[in-house]
């Protein structure tokens, strides 16, 4: 019996023609067989429809002599070459942290899932799936995207090597990220008067107090503040700090949304503060500022329990988090003479609208003195306007003297 099985799954196997030239019946597949000189090519595919289109295609690569036994690669196989020889998809060179962080979304996102495939037989419903199998882990739309850039840049170059004709992630639509929770709850996060932001900041322990002071200046989400590498520090007159992204969930990731990325003017005292610090570590471009005593990156709720959260409360102000640090920073401003659009632009906010909301109550609601409609509408300046009032005011005393 086990004899009679092993022979009938042999003739299963067997090559059987079809109604399609050069197609063949494997089992539950389709074998295309082309001419390629004097060697064969030949590909597997899973319904006659897909060897009908697919024999076209390699008729037709084999005719233009654009048929390569290189397309053959798998997605791992190419990934290990293009990692040691891709410069970047524009005239600037890519960073090497940059590439570096490509290498790393590929290889913990991309790979396990793709790496097997060949190269030429990936196709936009695999991209979308693999999006989707990310997000059912529990990844952001942010980091999907993350991890699907540095793979549309890979098949870029696949294509101008002529190992593929087109890019299998162009066209295809990934979820946005949705901007919310930090700027929502501002509506409920309280500002620190100045005062009571001396104080916090006089009851930090000494080696975090930059950190903290750092997040008050620059009014960053504690996502972003941790995220801040050397290298997003630019030390010019003035000094300005680039905000690309965020870690979140351990994940790194961009900023919350397109607004997120922002440049922001840092202070005298506080970019003296940082180079001090730079100087004294040497650190790489790459390394992030603010890490733990053995350089690994901030945990925000052990940061939070361990130092700000008891702070606070030597402090006087318990209700004090992270994000009231971003709030104190925005109120500053607005009480310093910053407009909407300003503050907006500083803190990443996605609307002016936003940040009015937040903010309004900052503003005076007393009205201005509107003496110069006057001088608008009369067409005199406002001395003019002056002289003439009082001369009516003289006159109007005499008229009262001699009336008396």
């Amino acid at each position: 019996m086990q004899d009679q099985d092993r022979t009938t799954a042999r003739l299963d196997r067997k090559p059987k023609r079809t109604k399609v030239p050069s197609v063949y019946a494997v089992g539950n597949r389709f074998k295309v067989v082309v001419r390629n000189g004097d060697k064969q090519v030949t590909e597997y595919v899973g319904t006659l429809s897909e060897a009908r289109k697919r024999k076209a295609a390699l008729s037709t690569a084999v005719a233009e002599g654009e048929y390569h036994a290189e397309a053959r690669l798998t997605l791992q196989a190419y990934f290990d070459l293009w990692r040691t020889v891709y410069k970047g998809r524009s005239r600037k060179r890519i960073r090497p942290e940059t590439l570096n962080e490509y290498v790393r979304d590929l290889e913990l996102h991309v790979l396990p899932t793709l790496g097997g495939r060949k190269l030429r037989t990936i196709r936009p419903m695999h991209i979308r799936k693999l999006a989707s199998d990310l997000e059912a882990k529990g990844l952001s739309p942010g980091t999907v995207r993350l991890a699907v850039a540095p793979l549309r840049a890979l098949f870029a170059t696949a294509v101008e090597d002529d190992l593929l004709r087109s890019n299998p992630c162009t066209g295809v639509k990934l979820s946005q990220q949705v901007e919310q929770a930090d700027d929502e709850d501002e509506h409920a996060t309280k500002a620190l008067t100045e005062e009571e932001l001396r104080e916090l900041l006089a009851q930090v322990p000494a080696d975090h107090r930059l950190f903290v002071e750092f997040l008050a200046h620059c009014g960053l989400r504690i996502s972003e503040g941790i995220a801040v590498r050397w290298g997003d520090i630019a030390w010019g007159d003035p000094p300005r700090l680039k905000v690309r992204r965020r870690i979140y969930k351990n994940q790194v990731a961009p900023p919350k949304s397109d607004y997120g990325k922002r440049t922001i003017k840092l202070s005298p005292g506080m970019a003296r503060q940082l180079w001090e610090l730079r100087k004294a570590n040497r650190p790489q471009d790459d390394e992030y500022v603010f890490t733990t005593s053995n350089g690994s990156v901030l945990d925000p709720s052990n940061l939070a329990a361990r130092v700000f959260k008891p702070a606070a409360r030597r402090a006087g102000v318990p209700w004090a988090g992270f994000h009231s640090l971003r709030h104190t920073a925005g109120t500053i401003r607005f009480r310093n003479g910053w407009n909407a659009k300003q503050v907006q632009l500083f803190l990443g906010h996605h609307d002016p609208a936003f940040t009015l909301r937040v903010y309004v109550h900052l503003l005076p609601d007393d009205q201005p003195d509107c003496g110069w409609l006057d001088e608008l509408t009369s067409g005199q300046t406002k001395g003019q306007t002056e002289r003439r009032e009082t001369e009516q005011d003289a006159e109007t005393v005499e008229q009262a003297v001699s009336l008396a």
